[in-house]
């Protein structure tokens, strides 16, 4: 399970097993706490992200929109939509993070 995850993240799971149990607890607790689709979800989870400025929860919110199938394109507009509540600046940033789990190396 731990072995999935990258950097820190992964480290602290492992050194801590209980703390990952309580933090993917409540994940589950919340993904379940309502009528989304699992799509709308994952886009939530990328727009806050977005919003957060968090480099690293955009790259994973993307890798995991890929994985499911969510179309480059919306993801993108996403990140174009945080224009007016976020500023051009990290709506910009957010569409490179994005970038870069999408884009063709």
């Amino acid at each position: 399970m731990t072995d999935q995850l990258p950097g820190a993240a992964g480290t602290i799971a492992d050194k801590h097993p209980d703390v990952w149990a309580a933090y993917s607890a409540l994940g589950k607790a919340t993904a379940n706490a309502g009528g989304l689709t699992a799509r709308e979800k994952r886009l939530v989870k990328l727009a806050l992200s977005l919003g957060a400025a968090s480099e690293g929860a955009v790259h994973s919110h993307t890798r995991r929109a890929l994985k499911e199938g969510i179309a480059v394109a919306d993801l993108e507009q996403v990140a174009l939509l945080g224009i007016g509540p976020l500023g051009f600046p990290q709506a910009v940033a957010g569409y490179t993070w994005i970038g870069d789990s999408t884009s063709a190396d």
